[in-house]
């Protein structure tokens, strides 16, 4: 397997844990706080972002997460600018789409639009947060 695929696996991997985070915080905001479904999907995702992005430090990307604080601090900025923005965004504009426009249930809407952003995100992560140092 190449390390390009091999990071695929691995970010795959932490997507799916991601995936139970964003869900779980979601599903908490949604049904049991009743909160808004766009404002419980941009705190759930955050929560997501927060998460996947410690694991892609300690695990994918762990050959390139090296320095001191300043470092880790500019590749949790890059990750806001590109994985963040992309995931709260993209989440935030399908969710009005499937659940706004087209009416889909919350949490199958959910795990769509996690679906759509996920390789795009891949891209950004090998290729601007953790490009090495």
């Amino acid at each position: 397997m190449t390390p390009l695929a091999t990071r695929w696996v691995k970010f795959s991997a932490v997507g799916v844990l991601g995936i139970g985070v964003q869900m779980g915080c979601f599903a908490i905001l949604v049904s049991g706080l009743h909160i808004n479904y766009m404002v419980a999907t941009a705190i759930a995702v955050e929560a997501a972002v927060l998460h996947n992005f410690a694991w892609h430090e300690r695990y994918t990307w762990k050959d390139r997460s090296h320095g001191g604080t300043r470092a880790l601090l500019y590749r949790l900025a890059r990750f806001h600018a590109g994985n963040g923005v992309v995931s709260i965004l993209g989440n935030l504009a399908l969710m009005r789409v499937f659940v706004g426009g087209l009416g889909m249930n919350h949490y199958l809407a959910s795990g769509a639009s996690i679906a759509i952003c996920s390789l795009l995100n891949f891209a950004i992560s090998e290729w601007f947060v953790f490009r090495g140092n």
